[in-house]
């Protein structure tokens, strides 16, 4: 991953440490694995985001926050990752979760005729939530983990072609050097 791309976009340890907001936390923010960009740090920040970026849920990003101190992750990429699910792309992700749920129920995908009263929500809210909430459980365990596996492959990958480089260089500068001499 390109490490340089991330620290651009990512807000410095000092920058959260300083929100006055956060002194509730007092030395939890200051752990430096928090902070790190490497392949276990990111790779979990995407395990943890993508997951909570696909769970119908209020204060996503706290628990994507609590979950990224508990496990080590790259806390910053971790709260920015649940924005995937904004109030632009919830509607698709939770239909389609929707329609998750409801296959793995065997349950038919009822429509959406939302009318914005409390007898609606009470006459609707099991048979739309228990779906909805399955299905974003399954999706959410099964995106999260391809996400994970992916931000392994492609860092090892990364290393890997740096590693091929540099030989190659190392290989044609004694080249030249052996030619030289």
């Amino acid at each position: 991953m390109p490490k340089k791309f991330m620290k651009r976009y990512l807000p410095t340890p000092e920058k959260v440490q300083a929100m006055q907001s956060l002194d509730f936390l007092g030395d939890i923010l200051h752990e430096p694995n928090l902070w790190h960009i490497n392949r276990h740090s990111v790779s979990r920040a995407f395990l943890i985001g993508v997951f909570f970026a696909l769970i119908p849920m209020p204060f996503q990003m706290i628990a994507a926050a609590f979950f990224a101190i508990w496990f080590n992750a790259n806390l910053p990429l971790s709260v920015v990752l649940v924005w995937i699910s904004n109030p632009i792309t919830m509607p698709p992700l939770f239909y389609f979760n929707y329609k998750v749920g409801a296959w793995a129920l065997n349950r038919p995908v009822l429509s959406f005729d939302i009318h914005l009263s409390w007898s609606w929500l009470s006459e609707r809210l099991v048979d739309i939530g228990i779906p909805l909430y399955l299905g974003s459980l399954i999706v959410a365990t099964i995106s999260a983990c391809i996400a994970y596996l992916a931000i392994q492959f492609i860092w090892r990958r990364k290393i890997r072609t740096d590693w091929q480089l540099r030989r190659r260089a190392r290989r044609e500068l004694r080249r030249s050097r052996d030619q030289a001499s």
